[in-house]
């Protein structure tokens, strides 16, 4: 059966009529999934018995139970979640002071490969469903009791390989009936699938668009990120600027400083000349060591030397904050551990 977190208010109106009911019930069922967070159809006390029973016989609601949970002493929280397919999902709770931010996952795997991220040899399963994406931030405001204030596609799997079921959940995540979270607080990031990227641009969506970019040049770009072996860095930073042209929108980039690879001088400079003009905004993250992978976090001098450069140079640059340090908080660590 069909999840009905799944369609988003117009999408709803429609499935209700092919059932033989009023359209209108649509805000009413919106109501109780999102405000209310209810888990079954018997809960919707407004709406008469044979709707409910017709919900019943077409629809799912679907509710994740928390197979682990490890939450940090700085207050973030780890879900490794079930699918209830038998397959498991990693969310991240991250708490600061303007907020709750919460990094979910997109897909069950990554087909992406990069070789700094521990979900790099964890077979990829499927994409997920809108109404899953949207249900780990309903999972989270239920165990929690807080609300989440900002949503990031930072998680597992690649956002833009899931292109439709991202979007769809975008929606509802954002829609006065759904979640209603402010379309500039929700952000998602590429690794760089640059038809995707322009594809984007015409949706008129106000999300902010976050790319990994962590590499200056193709050589080493492609060997710390294959997608860069299809789509290299030029072909990449024409879809930004036209994305930026379209929408008006600052993007981030998102750079993973790597001791003795990435995080030299030279690095910096030639990033101020790749990014000079453009509206954008460099987030300088702090590698997280993986098992067995090859790279190793820079140093705070050289992170702090690498930042300083880029802002003296134009180039706003701000270093992330590192949260989840003592518990698995680096995407796809908790799920692979689990795994093994």
């Amino acid at each position: 059966m069909k999840n009905i977190k799944d369609y988003d208010i117009e999408e709803l109106r429609e499935e209700l009529k092919n059932i033989g009911e009023k359209p209108f019930r649509a805000e009413q069922i919106m109501k109780w999934l999102y405000d209310e967070k209810v888990k079954s159809f018997d809960e919707m006390t407004n709406l008469s018995k044979e709707l409910r029973e017709k919900l019943k016989e077409n629809y799912t609601i679907c509710n994740f139970n928390i197979l682990k949970k490890q939450e940090s002493k700085d207050g973030t929280i780890k879900y490794l979640f079930d699918v209830l397919d038998g397959n498991a999902i990693e969310t991240v709770l991250m708490r600061y002071h303007h907020g709750n931010s919460i990094c979910v996952s997109s897909q069950i795997g990554c087909k992406m490969g990069c070789k700094f991220c521990a979900s790099t040899g964890i077979n990829f399963i499927r994409s997920l469903t809108s109404g899953e994406i949207v249900e780990q931030i309903i999972a989270v405001e239920q165990d929690t009791g807080e609300k989440i204030s900002n949503v990031v596609f930072m998680g597992i799997g690649e956002p833009l390989d899931n292109y439709d079921n991202v979007v769809n959940a975008i929606r509802i995540i954002n829609n006065p009936k759904g979640l209603n979270i402010g379309a500039r607080h929700i952000s998602v990031s590429t690794s760089g699938l640059v038809p995707k990227i322009y594809k984007l641009a015409e949706e008129n969506i106000q999300c902010t668009l976050s790319i990994s970019l962590h590499a200056t040049d193709n050589q080493k770009r492609s060997s710390m990120m294959p997608v860069n072996n299809t789509y290299p860095i030029e072909e990449l930073l024409q879809a930004c600027k036209d994305y930026i042209e379209k929408t008006h929108r600052r993007i981030s980039f998102e750079y993973a400083l790597a001791k003795d690879n990435n995080d030299n001088l030279e690095d910096a400079k030639q990033l101020v000349k790749l990014l000079r003009g453009m509206l954008c905004h460099v987030n300088l993250i702090p590698i997280n060591k993986i098992e067995n992978g090859q790279f190793d976090k820079s140093s705070n001098e050289n992170i702090m030397k690498f930042r300083d450069y880029l802002n003296e140079h134009g180039i706003v640059a701000t270093i992330r904050r590192e949260l989840g340090s003592d518990i698995d908080a680096a995407c796809g660590q908790l799920r692979r551990k689990n795994l093994i």
